[in-house]
């Protein structure tokens, strides 16, 4: 096959969609390879909150937490499809450490609850504003712009990352789970997470329960439904919903948002994050003995919205300087 790219960005997910666009926007020409349907990735089911859950705490991370919560505010005043920004509410059962959380210096608003606020119930908690992203509306705006860009998208399955060489001689793997396989990074594995859907009966505000002990709890309203769950299930490859699970996720969180009670169940979902022991994959590495250079871009666990575009600028950076060396010169 003739290459026709100068990158090719395998994966289709958050994080390969916007790798993609920071590439085009460097002038390079980009082809996508994914083995699934836009709608069929990890990132089509996420609650897509920012916040940076299951992720390890280091400054390069909250750089790429705070470039990204400023792009989806840009975004949000741009009126993008599915990007909004909502008022969290984040409350705790432990005492939390005097001063501003690690991931908080770029968070608009971030204020401690009163006690009042948080109720009797909780020691501490914090209130902000942090993007929500409708993923269904927003993975078809990025690929549009991808499109509209002069770029490709190619659905086929690769069974390892080299063969993604056929179309370009730098490849971004943005390949979430699929690492796992496709590079051999058995540091790669699944935090399953199930949610349940229901409509939307007026709610605006998130609300985010980090140490429940009946559960990982969150609550986040979209403009028709909202997302209440969660899990949190560590080497669990499941993607069926349990019925059980489901009714317990019910249970708390109308026991914390009462407003909830009676809203229509609109549907179940399990998705699988992308977790990586050792942290974060972000790396560009030696060519291979064909000249083909990699930039690696996944390991995001369930932070990959919350990361994404910071995490496109640094890969990006690093595949456009592979463009101009030795391979694609």
């Amino acid at each position: 096959m003739e290459r026709t790219a100068d990158v090719v960005v395998v994966g289709s997910g958050i994080i390969g969609l916007t790798t993609a666009l920071r590439l085009q926007d460097k002038g390079l020409r980009v082809v996508v390879v994914t083995a699934d349907g836009l709608l069929s990735t990890t990132s089509a089911v996420a609650a897509a909150v920012w916040y940076p859950v299951g992720v390890d705490v280091s400054s390069r991370v909250a750089e790429w937490g705070a470039a990204t919560l400023a792009e989806f505010a840009r975004q949000a005043e741009a009126g993008i499809p599915g990007v909004s920004m909502r008022n969290t509410r984040m409350a705790m059962h432990r005492q939390q450490p005097p001063g501003t959380p690690w991931w908080g210096a770029a968070v608009p608003e971030l204020r401690r609850l009163t006690p009042a606020e948080r109720g009797p119930a909780y020691a501490d908690g914090w209130s902000f504003t942090a993007p929500a992203v409708e993923m269904p509306l927003y993975l078809p705006w990025l690929l549009g712009r991808v499109l509209d860009n002069g770029g490709d998208i190619v659905h086929r399955r690769l069974d390892v990352l080299a063969q993604a060489r056929a179309w370009a001689p730098v490849v971004v793997n943005a390949t979430g789970l699929g690492a796992r396989q496709l590079c051999g990074d058995h540091a790669v594995h699944p935090i399953r997470g199930q949610l349940v859907l229901v409509r939307n009966p007026g709610l605006h505000t998130s609300t985010r329960i980090q140490d429940d002990p009946a559960g990982y709890t969150y609550v986040h309203p979209r403009s028709t439904d909202v997302v209440l769950g969660g899990t949190f299930d560590e080497d669990d490859w499941n993607t069926t919903p349990d019925p059980a699970t489901a009714a317990a996720i019910l249970t708390r969180c109308t026991a914390h948002v009462p407003d909830l009670r009676g809203a229509r169940v609109l549907g179940h979902a399990v998705g699988l994050r992308p977790a990586r022991r050792g942290g974060i994959r972000l790396e560009a590495t030696a060519p291979d003995r064909s000249g083909t250079r990699y930039v690696h871009n996944y390991g995001h666990g369930g932070a990959g919205v919350t990361l994404s575009w910071g995490c496109a600028d640094a890969a990006a950076e690093l595949a456009a300087a592979a463009v101009g060396g030795p391979s694609g010169e």
